[in-house]
């Protein structure tokens, strides 16, 4: 049967991802559609683009009690937890609900530990569109804050100074984020 999608194929599902950065007002959240091979070293690459960042700093993602990411960063055993590799784990590998638009799947994904930006992962497994490339994103609620702004309080006051041009801070805000940053703007688009 050419053209139909298997319902016992893993190929004839993706995951969509609702992806929200906790602690931030107003709400910074990206709809991501993912492949279900991928892994989650590459699923950091996406989200990396998805909120315009330059995978500059370390992360992990928290799945249960466990922690994915790149072990090899922490060989002298500081972290609390032990760190497993992140490319051994795809999406394919975790357990999604039957009725996973009720019960979706969340896991904490958290990039740079200093600033601590700290996402809240909603999953749910749905089924391919054909002729479709993913990954893509297909709906987002504003930009992502800059690369180093501080955090969410960081973020906050760096917001203040962009938006008020009595700010004492304003025009060095704009310098420092570029002017292509539109933290305020709503826009849809796809990751390609």
């Amino acid at each position: 049967m050419r053209g139909m999608l298997a319902p016992f194929d893993p190929d004839s599902f993706i995951v969509r991802a609702k992806v929200q950065i906790l602690d931030v007002e107003p709400k910074i959240s990206h709809t991501l559609e993912l492949p279900i091979t991928l892994n989650l070293a590459q699923l950091h690459e996406v989200l990396q683009a998805a909120f315009g960042w330059t995978d500059s700093h370390l992360h992990q993602f928290n799945i249960g009690d466990l922690v994915y990411g790149a072990p090899e960063f922490d060989e002298d055993g500081l972290s609390d937890s032990r760190i497993f590799e992140g490319t051994e784990v795809r999406m394919i590998d975790l357990h999604f609900a039957f009725d996973s638009d009720e019960n979706p799947l969340t896991i904490l994904y958290e990039y740079d530990f200093g600033d601590s930006w700290r996402h809240l992962l909603r999953l749910e497994r749905v089924v391919r569109e054909e002729s479709v490339k993913y990954p893509r994103c297909v709906a987002a609620k504003r930009s992502g804050p800059p690369e180093d702004s501080g955090g969410p309080s960081g973020y906050a006051s760096f917001l203040d100074a962009w938006i008020d041009p009595d700010h004492e801070e304003h025009k060095a805000m704009h310098r420092w984020a570029g002017r292509k940053l539109a933290p305020v703007h709503y826009w849809d688009t796809d990751i390609r």
